[in-house]
């Protein structure tokens, strides 16, 4: 049978039993929907996940996008593809209806969306980027920028990049060196050089709108002294695309997302790239954290979705290969499938808890994103948006890291045709490997968490979080979720607690930070955990209601990650507290 790509089950459970997604419809941002059309437009993303993008996955990421005379050339199937996601509204879902969007809630489209990154991550990646860029001309740019470029870009003519990294700064985003120089007209002159811009050039669309970091001339060192800026590869000057000189440097050749092209882009070769300020000068960068944070959620659910799709691949495969015999028949009568043997049960149930608990996080972190800014209270704007800001980190890193070895578990229970090239798992292995450098790499949000998020306003986020699992674990035993399970959580969520006061009365940063990668896999085990606890609280409840697999299955994660995984936050703990500090003193003369 076709790959369904993600559970339909999970999904609905998700957005309707556990997270209520019915209940914004009260609030007035969604007054116009219903459960009703939600359903519809996650039904709609999903027949055209399976019916179109799923099977054109494997021929884009055999054919990557070429270079020819100058112009990225993309799969001819890509074409059809951004046309379909173009009618569905895929770029400006979750848009204002005055800037011609949907106006549905973030978190029912990431559940829609989630069935297009599994079918084609690539295929989806084109219209995601172009939201955000987008996005920061509806923040920040001018009614002309707007009528120009953001509405062009919302009803998919043309798309969007986030032009942020340069070959000598890499993530460094203090050492950005493109220059803006003024023309007189209220233009700027662009001179410098960008690389891994995904999405920078192809012949899909007749221009792209690359959101662009710049200094202007004269502007401070540092990130204080950059300003963010729209540069087209066509500009408009008296209503005619005329060419902004942007030229492709070259196209990176990636082991993944081989549908998407990645390329090095130059601007200003003959001294003739204009850019248009967005906003105020040398507030780029806080305007970019608006792409960069929606892009880090969209990141964790490529991540989700990556590895739910070769879930679902190997659960399949576990059903229908036939191999060996149970153990208590010793030899005896046919072969069974490969789902009877233990341990391809482990590595499923793991797969599950993986990939159904990241899901549960990416659609709780899209719920606290509609609330931080349509909730009808301030108070509860203010908490969400604490939570959002605090489980960003976590949302991006987790699907990420964990669904690389969610997926390495699929190649696993293929066996040798898992290792081959004819089978698909290898291919979202691939995939799922760049989730985790996408959008700042794991050590990068590791920071950011204990470095940052933890500390703000007298740790008002991390309280507020310690409120909600306590909540979950003091719901939980009342509806009969056995006291182990319980008692894991609880303790994680200690330890967690007293384990960041320790850390953050650590006055050297270095010291304090040392082992931030290791707190990131501690803080994200615990709010998993959380997840599945929750998710756990549902199905106890709805089986009290009657006996049903869907709810076992969820009974069942829920055991193994809470007494599977729980039990690492300890072991982590001693180990960050522990002062180890091994890479901290070894040189670069010790390799």
């Amino acid at each position: 049978m076709p790959n369904p790509l993600l559970n339909d089950r999970d999904v609905s459970f998700l957005l309707f039993e556990l997270f209520e997604a019915q209940a914004l419809c009260a609030l007035p941002a969604f007054s116009d929907h219903s459960r009703e059309t939600f359903a519809m437009y996650i039904d709609a993303c999903r027949k055209v996940a399976r019916e179109a993008l799923y099977p054109a996955y494997r021929p884009m990421d055999e054919q990557p996008p070429r270079l020819s005379d100058g112009r990225v050339l993309v799969h001819p199937k890509m074409k059809e593809l951004h046309r379909k996601l173009s009618e569905l509204g895929v770029s400006n879902a979750t848009r204002p209806a005055e800037v011609g969007g949907q106006q549905l809630p973030l978190m029912v489209a990431a559940c829609a969306h989630a069935y297009l990154m599994a079918a084609n991550l690539s295929a989806y990646g084109y219209v995601g980027l172009t939201t955000g860029a987008a996005r920061l001309i509806e923040s920040f740019g001018t009614d002309a920028q707007r009528r120009d470029y953001m509405a062009l870009m919302y009803d998919g003519t043309w798309t969007g990049t986030m032009a942020l990294t340069e070959p000598q700064a890499g993530s460094s985003l203090a050492d950005v060196a493109t220059r803006a120089t003024p023309v007189g007209d209220g233009s700027y002159r662009i001179q410098g050089s960008k690389i891994f811009i995904s999405g920078g050039d192809h012949d899909l669309t007749d221009n792209i709108v690359h959101m662009a970091l710049a200094r202007i001339d004269g502007a401070p060192p540092g990130v204080k002294g950059i300003s963010l800026f729209l540069v087209p590869a066509q500009r408009i000057e008296d209503g005619v695309a005329v060419p902004n000189d942007t030229a492709v440097a070259g196209v990176i050749h990636k082991i993944g997302w081989r549908g998407l092209p990645s390329i090095a882009l130059n601007f200003g070769e003959n001294g003739d790239c204009r850019g248009y300020l967005v906003g105020e000068p040398n507030q780029g960068l806080s305007y970019m954290f608006q792409m960069m944070n929606e892009a880090r959620l969209m990141v964790g659910l490529n991540g989700v979705s990556t590895a739910y799709v070769a879930y679902q691949e190997a659960l399949e495969y576990a059903k229908t290969r036939p191999q060996g015999r149970g153990l208590a028949n010793k030899g005896a009568g046919g072969q069974m499938p490969i789902i009877g043997h233990a341990d391809v049960r482990r590595m499923l149930l793991r797969q599950k808890a993986i990939v159904e608990g990241g899901l549960a996080l990416i659609v709780y972190a899209s719920r606290c994103a509609d609330l931080a800014e349509h909730a009808a209270s301030a108070e509860q704007r203010q908490a969400s948006a604490l939570l959002l800001d605090l489980l960003t980190p976590v949302a991006k890193s987790f699907p990420a890291e964990r669904g690389f070895e969610a997926n390495a578990l699929a190649v696993q229970i293929h066996g040798g045709y898992g290792y081959s090239s004819e089978y698909l798992p290898e291919a979202w292995l691939r995939d799922q490997k760049l989730n985790s450098i996408h959008e700042g790499t794991t050590g990068i949000q590791s920071l950011d968490l204990l470095g940052r998020k933890v500390m703000l306003h007298g740790g008002a986020a991390l309280k507020l979080l310690l409120r909600e699992i306590a909540s979950a674990v003091e719901h939980a035993r009342s509806v009969g979720v056995p006291a182990a399970q319980i008692d894991a959580l609880a303790g994680g969520a200690e330890t967690l607690r007293t384990l960041t006061a320790s850390l953050l009365s650590v006055a050297d940063s270095e010291q304090r930070l040392a082992h931030s990668v290791d707190y990131l896999d501690l803080f994200g085990t615990v709010v998993i955990g959380w997840m599945w606890l929750l998710q756990a609280n549902a199905a106890q409840r709805a089986i009290a209601q009657g006996e049903d697999a869907f709810y076992r299955g969820k009974l069942s994660a829920a055991q193994y990650y809470l007494l599977t995984e729980l039990p690492r936050v300890g072991t982590l703990a001693a180990l960050i507290e522990s002062g180890e500090d091994s890479y901290l003193r070894a040189q670069a003369d010790s390799f």
